[in-house]
């Protein structure tokens, strides 16, 4: 009797709906927690930390990881061939559909954290590859993942801070995105920036529904603009203040 190994029942429960980013967390066999995305003429199954595919390579956390290492061993000198280029490729595909995944479920640490991962590989790129059309080719996507990371940092924060701090999120994105335009000489392009205004308006959305004005953060930026430093010294008091008094009230 032939064993049967194709996946017709799971696709026939779970149907594909194009334009969506269709996610789920189930368990494994073994008990462990696997994320899923349905595709269109599939299953993609990941796992939820480190490596999606699970992969150690040469016994690093993640292929990043595993370069970071032969850095290290072999100096400044260190420049990506051809084969790490393409595994370097791989690890930010799956990077890339694992926080498509996290932002669906609303997973926004997670999201936040792949982000992340993604981020400091591109400055890892940027840094190494002696491929500069390569390099530009990852560099052209950075605004976009940092705009998730910016996004699924601001909700958690406002999950688990409240408004104010996912403000906070919000504008230290903002500072970053800045910083990315004015490293391309493209200042001028920051304030008409599709993703910059979705931010900002992602922000005043924030402060209108849960009727925040200026954060404490945001006077002590102005106060310091306006050279008002007898203020600022008393918006940095009040700052440190109420962290205090979060670190006293502990968790929760």
């Amino acid at each position: 009797m032939a064993i049967r190994r194709d996946i017709d029942p799971l696709l026939q429960k779970w149907e594909f709906r194009p334009g969506e980013v269709n996610a789920r967390l189930v368990k494994a066999r073994d008990g462990r927690e696997v994320l899923q995305m349905r595709v269109d003429m599939g299953v993609l199954q990941m796992e939820t930390d480190l490596r999606p595919d699970g992969v150690r390579p040469n016994g690093a956390e993640t292929y990043y990881d595993y370069l970071v290492g032969e850095v290290i061993r072999e100096g400044g000198s260190f420049r990506l061939s051809k084969e790490q280029c393409a595994e370097a490729d791989r690890e930010f595909v799956q990077y890339y559909h694992r926080r498509l995944c996290w932002l669906s479920l609303r997973e926004y640490a997670r999201a936040a954290r792949d982000a992340d991962h993604s981020l400091a590989f591109m400055d890892f790129v940027r840094e190494h590859s002696a491929d500069e059309e390569w390099t530009l080719s990852h560099e052209q996507y950075r605004p976009f993942v940092l705009f998730h990371r910016v996004q699924a940092a601001a909700l958690a924060a406002l999950q688990d801070g409240g408004p104010e701090r996912a403000i906070a999120e919000i504008n230290a994105g903002l500072a970053r995105f800045r910083e990315l335009f004015a490293r391309y000489d493209a200042e001028e392009q920051y304030s008409s920036d599709e993703l910059v205004r979705r931010l900002e308006e992602m922000r005043e959305g924030v402060r209108q529904r849960y009727e925040v004005g200026e954060t404490l953060h945001e006077q002590l930026a102005e106060a310091v603009r306006a050279e008002n430093y007898e203020l600022a010294a008393q918006i940095r008091d009040r700052i440190r203040g109420q962290a205090r008094e979060r670190n006293a009230a502990g968790p929760g």
